[in-house]
């Protein structure tokens, strides 16, 4: 099963059993869902209106835990960890898995020192088996690690929930890629009608080309056989054929014959 489908039953599962809890008993429902190490989308939990309810009470920091996962860094937990409860293994190791998510969000070549900083990762040996293991094995990331250039170049990384105010600013790129895609089809199509109208124009230069050649055969054929015709005449008399015969003297008398 791919991680998408994961996702699909897992979203389900929780929405399902966030419908159905109040109060205090979503927290455990709420620290089960943050420590699932298949389940990286929150914003449908988050959208139940017994999760909402929460909001203003003395639960409210179990609502605040479901935005960190939804939302934010392990940078935005250490600093707000005097107002948000401690966090187990899988939690932090969730919350860094998301860091790495947001941090591609933006920049396809990640530097080691950033991202040793954002993690809380002492040394690069450290980092790369982060990024192989809990990253790319997961199959939320796929990338390659440059150690010479020491960066994490970025070639796939899943989606993380909309963050308030990103869903305009998402809207607005893909409304500004559907215009330049727009311009530049127009752009493609005006090219090929180009090239349509000089394929035409080339073809009727090169029949007008081939048609000024077979005048210029048959001028010259024509030509040619006057010139023949003109040689002919002036080696032959009109009207017949000489010969010669002898006259009662013994002279040669010029005789003709009839053509």
């Amino acid at each position: 099963m791919d991680i998408e489908q994961k996702q699909v039953e897992l979203i389900d599962h929780f929405v399902k059993q966030a419908s159905a809890l109040n109060g205090p008993a979503l927290s455990p429902l709420i620290a089960e869902a943050t420590s699932n190490p298949n389940l990286f989308a929150f914003s449908e939990i988050l959208s139940v209106p017994n999760v909402l309810e929460l909001e203003g009470t003395e639960y409210s920091v179990y609502l605040d835990v479901l935005r960190l996962f939804a939302h934010g860094t392990w940078s935005d937990y250490k600093g707000n960890t005097g107002q948000l409860p401690h966090l187990v293994p899988d939690q932090v190791l969730k919350l860094k898995q998301l860091t790495v998510l947001t941090l591609a969000e933006t920049n396809k070549v990640l530097p080691y020192d950033q991202l040793m900083l954002e993690l809380d990762v002492v040394n690069v040996r450290e980092l790369e088996d982060f990024l192989i293991n809990e990253c790319m094995y997961a199959g939320i990331v796929r990338g390659k690690l440059d150690q010479l250039r020491r960066c994490f170049e970025v070639q796939f990384a899943a989606g993380r929930d909309l963050r308030p105010g990103q869903l305009g600013n998402m809207i607005k790129t893909l409304s500004d890629w559907l215009t330049t895609s727009d311009n530049l089809l127009h752009t493609i199509q005006e090219k090929i009608k180009w090239a349509d109208t000089m394929s035409e124009i080339d073809k009727k230069h090169r029949k007008d080309v081939e048609e000024r050649v077979e005048d210029v055969k048959k001028s010259l054929s024509i030509k040619a056989d006057i010139d023949f015709r003109g040689h002919e005449e002036i080696y032959s008399e009109p009207g017949g054929v000489m010969d010669y015969e002898e006259d009662r003297g013994g002279r040669p008398k010029r005789r003709r014959h009839p053509v």
